[in-house]
């Protein structure tokens, strides 16, 4: 935008003469009509080609979150799965213990 009134400034200090908006013809005006339309359709496909290009990266970014989170889910998945595992013959051996334990208790009370 200020592009266009750098540019309708520049036009009406670079016309010859002292020149007044009542002064400007018909043809002045279509002229910087067409100039205006002209810079406002090259901002707007700026701003169009500047939302393509932020879309896609927020999708690269949504993409990689996904991943970052997946990879989470794996790896707390995988620390329960191995505490389990590693649990599991100490909690057997305590098992057998109390079992041994209870053998001996009732042994003892006969």
């Amino acid at each position: 935008m200020k592009k266009v009134l750098i540019l309708i400034l520049g036009l009406l200090i670079l016309l010859p003469g002292k020149i007044t908006f009542a002064e400007l013809t018909k043809q002045d005006i279509a002229e910087i009509r067409t100039v205006v339309k002209e810079e406002i359709g090259y901002v707007n496909q700026r701003i169009d080609d500047l939302d393509n290009k932020l879309s896609t990266r927020i999708n690269d970014l949504m993409g990689l979150f996904y991943v970052l989170l997946a990879g989470m889910f794996a790896l707390v998945g995988f620390v329960i799965w191995d505490r389990r595992t590693a649990l599991a013959p100490a909690i057997k051996q305590i098992e057998e213990l109390n079992q041994k334990e209870i053998g001996l208790h009732e042994i003892k009370s006969k």
